[in-house]
């Protein structure tokens, strides 16, 4: 071997042990992450982070390619019962697009306004904590968001009608919190394709918009609040939707000529006033659950179908609902 053949190799392997002890990780990031932890009062699913380490290596973080120079693009802070808020240092990670902090408990507090900063968020999931006040109008400023998960928290006021702007949203989550008022007349109107709308669990009031009925949605869950009047806006045979989950409201309408998709195979209207008769369109659904119990339905249950499969407690508590796998029609 030569010398320059030598002289070489040994600049290869200098060069290559050079890029491999490179941190990664802007520094920037690192010392927004380094913030975060500390105003979180050090959380022991994240005590590992070392300053002496590539961030894009710590647990609960990832970066980017080198495309966008290896930025912090994932914060996951899980299952912990650090008291803390959420820190506003969030936003100072400006190529994040996944932010994530789930069943903690102890964190409480707002959401910080300085999420907005966030311009490539695509999924904010801050779902089974304690957070309270709004949900953000600023939100709607996010123009990347596709899933937002804001589930199991103590928020309250109105839903912001804004929401609907957000072009890529896919997924609302907003169940199992304190909110108030009507759902917006804007949501018949995403600008996205909307996936699912979760709005379970709250104390939301008065009639539902019409404009409802232009959603051809996947998945529906309106249950457990106090809403009102008609509801068969939300139904249409030619829709592909799977999931209705109208349960536990004070809906009042007429059944008897409500076409149902044949997509539908999850289906809850039980404790609401409907009325009118099961149609015989419903038995060439393939429901895998059922529930029209506690309404004020009369009539004949139709025959065949998956209508029978479901025992009486799915028929239960009606006017004048009769026929297997109730007592017959007399």
């Amino acid at each position: 071997m030569d010398k320059t053949t030598t002289l070489l190799l040994l600049l290869f392997a200098l060069l290559l042990t050079t890029s491999l002890s490179k941190d990664l990780c802007h520094k920037d990031d690192k010392n927004t992450l380094l913030k975060i932890k500390k105003a979180m009062n050090d959380p022991y699913t994240i005590i590992s982070w070392d300053p002496k380490k590539d961030c894009c290596t710590w647990v609960a973080v990832e970066c980017g390619n080198a495309t966008i120079n290896h930025r912090v693009t994932f914060l996951d802070i899980s299952n912990d019962d650090v008291s803390a808020q959420i820190p506003p240092e969030v936003g100072d990670l400006p190529y994040l697009e996944y932010l994530i902090f789930h069943k903690l408990p102890n964190l409480t507090g707002e959401i910080p306004p300085t999420i907005a900063k966030l311009k490539y968020l695509r999924n904010l999931w801050l779902h089974w904590n304690n957070l309270t006040g709004p949900v953000p109008e600023f939100l709607s400023q996010l123009k990347n968001l596709q899933y937002i998960d804001l589930s199991f928290n103590d928020l309250s006021g109105s839903i912001p009608g804004s929401l609907s702007l957000l072009p890529k949203l896919e997924i609302l989550d907003l169940s199992r919190n304190k909110l108030t008022g009507s759902i917006p007349e804007s949501f018949g109107s995403f600008k996205g394709v909307m996936y699912a709308l979760f709005l379970s669990h709250n104390q939301l009031s008065g009639s539902i918009p019409k404009s409802l009925g232009n959603l051809d949605i996947n998945q529906i869950d309106l249950s457990r609040n106090k809403l009102e009047g008609d509801a068969s806006m939300l139904f249409g045979a030619q829709k592909t939707t799977h999931n209705i989950d109208l349960s536990r409201n004070m809906f009042q309408f007429n059944i008897s000529m409500v076409k149902v998709s044949k997509t539908v195979n999850f289906l809850h209207l039980n404790h609401n006033g409907l009325t009118g008769t099961i149609p015989i369109q419903w038995t060439q659904l393939d429901l895998q659950i059922f529930n029209v119990s506690y309404n004020r339905l009369c009539g004949r249950i139709p025959q065949g179908g998956e209508l029978q499969r479901f025992d009486a407690y799915a028929y239960l508590h009606n006017k004048c609902l009769c026929g297997a796998p109730l007592q017959s029609c007399k």
